[in-house]
């Protein structure tokens, strides 16, 4: 029981990082206009 006082913060603490990183991605515009990023790696020009 008491391994539970300290998985519960650190499973707490990595979902806050996700999300974080998550939120950081979405608004860096990571994810706009994928076709393009994955059509440049065939077209070696």
């Amino acid at each position: 029981m008491d391994i539970l006082y300290l998985l519960i913060p650190l499973s707490v603490t990595l979902v806050l990082f996700i999300l974080i990183g998550l939120w950081w991605a979405i608004f860096r515009d990571q994810f706009e206009d994928l076709d393009v990023e994955a059509e440049r790696i065939l077209h070696n020009d």
